[in-house]
């Protein structure tokens, strides 16, 4: 029997909206929209307070399309899925109260996702046979984290950034190469013509592999944006310039992540490892893992348009979740640090052992 699952994602600048079919376990996507927000570059980053405004200007005429496309009404829907956090309060909360009140309008159960496990399930929409357990890389603007995924709901974190997130550096950098906002397409599309090896940026926390501890899985970020500042005032910014730094810096950032997910994946025996979040996007990245994992463990990687912020992934997390039976209530509220449910980190593991 066929169930349609409606999704939505309002966790910072875009407002999507999204239709799943689930068929005897299968997903299939129905629609998928998703309206970017481009007043923000104007800023040089996302303005929350026009971000919350415009997800209320656009939400209903998102939610409209993305049924429209699914060729379906509303009444035909069996579940909602929204993003409850992490993410921008004010705008997760344009997202949540919409998708609370369709539920209760249409008296369909309601589910409130975790957006880093939409990410999580990303790759599924593309790869239905996709399955747990895996090594699980999340990079994105807000987040850098490495996770164990042992089975869907238990996420065992290996290691997280202790300072800025991945895609936040590549904001960063690309704003001192003179790149605009968001950062990196432009940051991969430049690298591309940079000579490798001009600059050697260090790749942050990658000799902590060899030392068994609480960072050996760890990143860090700073540090390389710092250098790269550094190297920005010291030379001439030509465009040849420009590329090399860009490049540099591209090559110098993928390294650290790509060495701890492969150690990981090795470590653990597992036979794929999957990366999700905004720098997914990045084709060097996924490129370079293949290499470095050729022969030994496959990469699963989701298309550009569901590595960005979308509520397909949503309505997929949120569809095995309502097929568990699980429910939100209507005291469902958005959190900014809302933990990524069924996640085991060292402390708490820690913990149980006293």
């Amino acid at each position: 029997m066929s169930r349609w699952i409606l999704g939505i994602e309002s966790s910072c600048d875009e407002t999507s909206a999204s239709v799943l079919r689930t068929d005897n376990g299968r997903l299939v996507l129905a629609s998928l929209v998703i309206l970017s927000q481009d007043v923000h570059r104007i800023f040089g980053g996302v303005v929350p307070e026009l971000a919350s405004r415009a997800h209320v200007q656009a939400m209903g005429s998102v939610v409209d399309r993305a049924l429209s496309d699914a060729g379906i009404g509303l009444s035909q829907l069996d579940g909602i899925a929204v993003t409850a956090g992490p993410g921008l309060v004010g705008a997760l909360l344009v997202g949540v109260m919409y998708g609370k009140t369709l539920a209760f309008s249409l008296d369909r159960p309601l589910i409130g996702v975790n957006h880093l496990e939409g990410h999580l399930f990303a790759p599924v929409l593309e790869e239905p046979g996709l399955e747990p357990p895996f090594i699980g890389l999340l990079v994105s603007g807000g987040h850098t984290m490495l996770l164990d995924v042992r089975a869907w709901g238990e996420y065992h974190l290996l290691g997280q950034t202790l300072d800025d997130a991945a895609g936040e550096a590549f904001d960063k950098v690309a704003n001192l190469l003179g790149l605009g906002y968001p950062g990196g397409a432009a940051i991969e599309r430049l690298a591309r013509e940079g000579r490798p090896g001009r600059f050697r940026f260090p790749s942050p926390m990658l000799a902590e592999l060899d030392r068994p501890g609480p960072n050996q899985y760890a990143f860090s970020f700073s540090g390389l944006k710092t250098a790269v500042l550094r190297a920005v005032r010291a030379t001439d910014p030509t465009p040849e310039t420009r590329a090399d730094l860009a490049r540099g810096f591209q090559d110098a950032a993928l390294a650290v992540l790509v060495a701890k997910t492969a150690q990981a994946l090795e470590a653990s025996g597992y036979q794929r490892a999957m990366i999700g979040g905004g720098v997914a996007c990045n084709r060097a990245l996924a490129q370079s893992l293949r290499e470095r994992l050729a022969g030994r463990a496959a990469v699963s990687v989701a298309s550009p348009r569901l590595n960005t912020d979308n509520a397909a992934m949503i309505a997929a997390a949120g569809a095995w979740r309502l097929a568990r039976g699980e429910r939100s209530g209507w005291d469902l509220e958005p959190r900014d640090d809302l933990p990524l449910p069924g996640l085991v980190t060292a402390e708490s593991l820690s913990g149980r052992t006293r």
